[in-house]
Order: C-alpha cells, then structure tokens, then sequence
C-alpha cells in the first residue's frame, strides 16, 4: 500500500525562529523538470523590515565575540552540516537537477567552504590590518572591524554552496545578515537555517527569507539600518535591475558588492573554485588608532 507525500510548507527564519510570513501567503517551489517539491513562505517587506531588527539587535553581541568563538561556531554549523549530509544531497538535487553524486559533491564543496571561512576568523586582522610605520612617539594600528547588517540577495541558481559562498565571509568577521534565498530554489536555504539554529548561531545573527526577488530586495537596499548589500544574487533574478538597487543603497552610503559580470551582464561565478578574500574584505571597515609610545 503507497501512502500519500506529505507536502510541507516551509517557513522563514528570523531571530532563530521560523515564522509564518505576516502576509500569509505562499507559493509553490518546483523542481527543473516541473515536478511540485514543497511550499516556501512567499516573504514580504515587513518580514525584510523585521529580519533587519533582529540582525541589528544580535549585531553588538556578535561583533563582539572574539574571533576564536566565531570560529568554533562556524565550524559547529559545517559539523552538523555534514551531519545532514544525505538529506542536503536530496534537496540539493532536487531543487539543482543534478545526480545524485554531483549533488554530494555540492554539499561536500559546502562543508569544506565553512570550515575554510572559519579558519579565517582569527587571522583577517593580521592579514587585512597592520602596525603602521609613523614620525612620532606614537603607535599607528590598522584594524578591520565588521561593517553592521548586511543585506545578501543569495544566488539564484547555486542554492546551497552559492549561498554558504556569500553567507560565511560577511559573518566569520562578526556581520550579521540579511538573506534574500533564492527565489526558485529556496528549499536547501531553508533546512540551512534549521543547521544555524542547532549550531550555537545567536539568534538573529542570520536571518533567511523566502520571496519573490524583485519585490523584496529594494525595500532591503533603501533599508537605512542595512551597512552593506551584496547583490551577488542579481544574476538570473526575475525583475532585478541591479544598478537601481545600487542607486537605492546610496541613501546611506553601504557599501556594495557588484554581483560577478561577464560581458557586462550579471553572472553567477563557478562557485567550485577556491575561494579568497575578496568576499571578507568587501564587507569590513578599516580602524586606525594613535597611541603615544612609552618612553
């Protein structure tokens, strides 16, 4: 005797909690063949507005972490990552079209980035700042510090590495952030945040919404608590004008990654490829701070 597919409705993750959107509605997310996987929350301006207050309120806490916690965290969000690994290789190749062994291969390529981006957590300061030769009887140091809340639209068609590729350099240096998933593959982005919540993530820290691209994304970029937009996922986003959405993150001068171009089109990168620090670089401000020197 078969039994029938229970069909889920996934829900958003805002402040380490997975809320129903306000607007109530929901839409049908289907994989490249056509086939109905499951429903995603279909998220609204006032869940963006909501998923910037709780990034905003885990932001001092985050910040101020040391950078060997967040370390550990991010390695405890691969661990368990891995620990799901079966189930991330299902959605992923659902949602992607891939076989089952290049889906595996995905979620491993995931796991490795995280534990990568980790291991950067307590070393950026001594990469990206430095001890500054001055004229004086003074100490001149350069520190990175994070920008604040960031504003990541993930890319559209890599649901799982292309997302954990944008997520772990904005946070590893003590960001918190904003994720628009991507709108036709969001399932993977999803489960992810039941891996944050589990992994000793602050609430709040990463906050993960399903929606409709071009109508979410320029309340994110016009948002005045947003330091920093990441418009990586404007590459293959129905509606999404890229350059407006700079134009809007103007209002109070975030700074903004260009999604990759190729012939000056928007283009997801090869994610598979090793990755560097340009992503981490992106989203910190340089500190300089005078001391006198002791005699």
């Amino acid at each position: 005797m078969s039994r029938l597919a229970i069909r889920k409705t996934y829900k958003l993750y805002i402040g380490g909690a997975f809320p129903r959107s306000e607007s109530g509605r929901s839409y049908e997310v289907s994989s490249p063949s056509g086939a109905f996987l499951a429903n995603a929350a279909m998220g609204s301006r006032k869940d963006a507005r909501d998923a910037v207050v709780a990034a905003r309120g885990a932001l001092a806490g985050w910040s101020g972490a040391t950078a060997y916690n967040r370390g550990q965290v991010l390695y405890r969000v691969a661990e368990v990552l891995e620990g799901r690994r079966a189930q991330f290789a299902d959605e992923v190749g659902a949602a992607e079209g891939l076989g089952a062994r290049d889906a595996a291969r995905v979620v491993d390529l995931a796991v490795d980035r995280l534990v990568w981006y980790a291991g950067w957590t307590d070393k950026v300061a001594q990469v990206l700042g430095g001890l500054n030769p001055v004229a004086g009887p003074f100490f001149n140091v350069s520190v990175p510090e994070p920008t604040g809340v960031v504003g990541i639209l993930a890319p559209q068609g890599s649901s799982l590495l292309g997302l954990v590729s944008v997520l772990a350099p904005v946070i590893c240096t003590g960001n918190t952030a904003v994720v628009l998933a991507s709108a036709d593959r969001p399932l993977p982005a999803v489960t992810f945040g039941e891996v944050l919540a589990t992994s000793d993530v602050p609430g709040g820290v990463v906050n993960i919404l399903t929606a409709r691209t071009a109508e979410v994304a320029p309340w994110l970029a016009a948002h005045r608590d947003v330091g920093a937009l990441d418009l990586t996922g404007a590459a293959g986003a129905d509606g999404v004008d890229w350059a407006f959405l700079e134009a809007e993150a103007a209002g109070n001068l975030k700074r903004v990654l260009r999604p990759h171009l190729t012939d000056g089109t928007p283009a997801e990168p090869d994610w598979a490829q090793p990755p560097d620090l340009t992503r981490i670089r992106a989203f910190v401000e340089t500190k300089t701070v005078w001391h006198p020197k002791g005699l």
